[in-house]
């Protein structure tokens, strides 16, 4: 115990000397740290209302407490139930599409030999990434759109004109396609990198063994970024309950509540528009709280089949 308590002390003594000698480079992470401060930690303590019955006034903590009074309305509304397994089905369809189609993407850019090429390729997939969601929404709405190009083309066809954007079966589609082309390039970014760390020695020994580039790819590159993959894999799965809002809000309408409203946009709605703040809270609380477990479980899993994880 005692040995263990001087092992820290040392630690924490070099951890110091570290930090005087190179204060420089740690003085960059002042502002960082001061935001998620100011705008992610100091927000947790409003969550308190989700306990207690908000109403306004000079106590931004509420008037009295409720326990779990507002937890249980939400549980007994059908239309939270609706938002939660649409919220689900519209994270866990993206993601399925998303994650495959994204490392396929890096690895392709990856067996680009002509620099010119590849830097023409990423770029023009990197720039959706940089145009606001209010103006993507407008380019899905006039793509989708009765006089749009593809209501054009299926005219054009013999086919007749859908209205996309006013029924729910199609919401999904429009979702998914959207984000892909918005977040393919951007997301191959940190596989690029690290696929820039994979030792060239291993390609040179694969090609001598007569490996053709697919077997590189699959006996190199791969289990070289798989600690990559499978943190961004752990990350992309505790937000699997955080569909894009901005997006679902600036898309979705009425008509298509019956596959496009999420949990998000439903806390908006209660919350925002209706003025039900502590039950809103209550809705979110849930919504961290089973992302939080979402997170926790797959960091356990990617340790113990891959000995990769976040923490």
């Amino acid at each position: 115990m005692a040995a263990h308590t001087q092992d820290k002390a040392v630690n924490t003594s070099s951890l110091w000397k570290h930090v005087k000698k190179e204060w420089k480079l740690y003085s960059f992470l002042v502002i960082p740290v001061i935001y998620f401060i100011i705008f992610k930690y100091a927000p947790m303590l409003g969550s308190i209302i989700a306990f207690r019955k908000y109403r306004g006034g000079p106590n931004i903590f509420g008037s009295e407490w409720v326990g779990f009074t507002y937890f249980e309305m939400f549980m007994k509304d059908p239309t939270f139930w609706r938002a939660f397994f649409n919220d689900l089905s519209l994270s866990v369809s993206y993601l399925l599409v998303k994650f495959p189609i994204t490392l396929l993407f890096a690895l392709l850019l990856n067996e680009l030999r002509r620099v010119k090429l590849k830097k023409f390729v990423q770029t023009v997939s990197y720039l959706p990434h940089f145009i606001s969601m209010v103006i993507v929404a407008g380019m899905v709405k006039e793509m989708v759109s009765l006089s749009g190009p593809i209501n054009y083309v299926l005219s054009s066809l013999g086919f007749e004109k859908i209205s996309f954007i006013s029924l729910p079966e199609w919401f999904p589609t429009i979702y998914v396609t959207s984000g892909i082309w918005q977040s393919l390039g951007w997301g191959t970014i940190l596989y690029l990198a690290a696929m820039t760390g994979i030792n060239t020695a291993l390609y040179e020994a694969a090609k001598i063994d007569g490996a053709n580039r697919l077997r590189l790819a699959m006996h190199v590159t791969i289990p070289g970024i798989l600690p990559t993959i499978m943190v961004l894999l752990i990350l992309d799965i505790g937000s699997i309950l955080g569909s894009n809002f901005e997006k679902i809000l600036l898309l979705y309408n009425p008509l298509t509540y019956e596959t496009a409203d999420v949990i998000s946009t439903y806390v908006y709605r209660m919350g925002i528009t209706g003025g039900n703040f502590s039950y809103a809270t209550a809705v979110g609380l849930f919504e961290g709280v089973i992302g939080l477990i979402l997170v926790t479980i797959a960091n356990q899993v990617s340790k113990k089949t891959t000995k990769s994880s976040l923490w």
